[in-house]
C-alpha cells in the first residue's frame, strides 16, 4: 500500500508525539531534549542507522529525492519513509541544519557502564566537554581509531542526538557512551579495572609522546579554557601536554583528541612489536 503523504506544512502524525519550542525568529522550531528519543539528520548519520542492527527507528522521513537515492543504493529500509518536502524537515531542525533530506526519529543505543567495558583497547573521557560540535568531531575520530568508548558525565555533556550525531557522520553507531555520575569516581573505576588514566592538558608535566602508555588505556580531556577540573587531574595516573613545535601551543579539543589518539595508537603499536 503506498504511504500517504502529509498534508502541506505539516508531518504525517507519529505514534510517539514530540514535543516543540515555541517557533525563533523565522519561523523555525527546534526540538526539545527528549532522552526517550534520538533525532538523526543527515545522509551518514540516518544511513548508518539504518544499517545498524541495535538502531531501533521509530519513524523515517524523507524527500522524495532522498527517497529514491535510498533505493538506488539499495539501502534496507527497517521502516517505510514517509515522503515530505525539504522545508518540512528543515522546519523541525536549528536553523542552518544540513539533513539532505532525511531525518529520523530513533530510540537510544544501549548505553555499557564502566564495569562492563573489556581491559583492552583505549577508552576516551570527558571532562564536561559541552559543545555538541567539539563532542561529534571527538565521536568521529574516536570511531576512526577504534576507540572502545566515550565515558562522560550525565550532567555537563550534550545529549548523543541532532547536532552532535551530525557532527559525527555516523560515527555515533560505532563508539557507544558511557555515562557516570560522578566523573572522579568513574576513574577510580577504570583505574580497579586496569587501566592506565593519562590526563591531558596544556600544564601536563610530560610530552604524551614521552609517557609510557600500555593497555588498557584512558585518555582524559577537559573543556577547552577551563581544562581539566582539580579533581580530575589529581585523579589521573599522569597528566601529560601535547608538545607542538609552532607559535600557538594549544589546539581545539577535538584536534587534540585526534591527535592524542594518533599518539596513543601508535605508541600502543610500537609496544606490541
Amino acid at each position: 500500500m503506498p504511504q500517504r503523504k502529509p498534508s502541506r506544512g505539516q508531518f504525517a502524525r507519529s505514534k510517539s508525539p514530540r514535543r516543540w519550542e515555541r517557533p525563533a525568529r523565522g519561523g523555525e522550531r527546534t526540538a526539545r531534549s527528549d532522552r526517550d528519543t534520538v533525532i538523526l539528520y543527515g545522509w551518514h548519520p540516518v544511513t548508518l542507522a539504518l544499517g545498524n542492527p541495535k538502531r531501533r527507528i521509530r519513524k523515517l522521513y524523507a524527500t522524495e529525492n532522498a527517497a529514491r537515492r535510498l533505493a538506488d543504493e539499495n539501502i534496507a529500509l527497517k521502516i517505510a519513509p514517509d515522503i515530505v518536502r525539504p522545508d518540512e524537515i528543515a522546519a523541525r531542525l536549528p536553523p542552518d541544519a544540513v539533513h539532505q533530506g532525511l531525518l529520523a526519529e530513533a530510540d537510544p543505543l544501549p548505553a555499557p557502564t564502566v564495569d562492563t567495558l573489556a581491559p583492552e583497547g583505549i577508552v576516551l573521557v570527558l571532562d564536561q566537554i559541552t559543545d555538541p560540535h567539539n563532542v561529534g568531531a571527538i565521536l568521529r575520530s574516536a570511531a576512526a581509531f577504534a576507540v572502545q568508548a566515550i565515558v562522560t558525565t550525565q550532567r555537563h555533556s550534550p545529549e548523543a542526538t541532532g547536532v552532535l550525531a551530525k557532527s559525527a557522520s555516523g560515527a555515533l553507531e560505532f563508539v557507544p557512551f558511557v555515562t557516570v555520575q560522578n566523573l572522579a569516581r568513574g576513574l577510580i573505576e577504570l583505574k580497579d579495572r586496569g587501566f592506565l588514566v593519562v590526563g591531558l592538558d596544556s600544564a601536563g608535566t610530560d610530552d604524551l609522546a614521552a609517557v609510557p602508555l600500555r593497555e588498557p588505556l584512558a585518555l582524559v580531556l577537559g573543556a577547552e579554557g577551563k581544562g581539566l577540573r582539580q579533581l580530575t587531574r589529581e585523579t589521573c595516573h599522569v597528566v601529560a601536554r601535547l608538545d607542538l613545535p609552532g607559535d600557538i601551543k594549544s589546539l581545539n579539543v577535538s584536534n587534540a583528541a585526534a591527535l592524542a589518539l594518533y599518539i596513543g595508537t601508535s605508541r600502543l603499536k610500537k609496544a606490541e612489536a
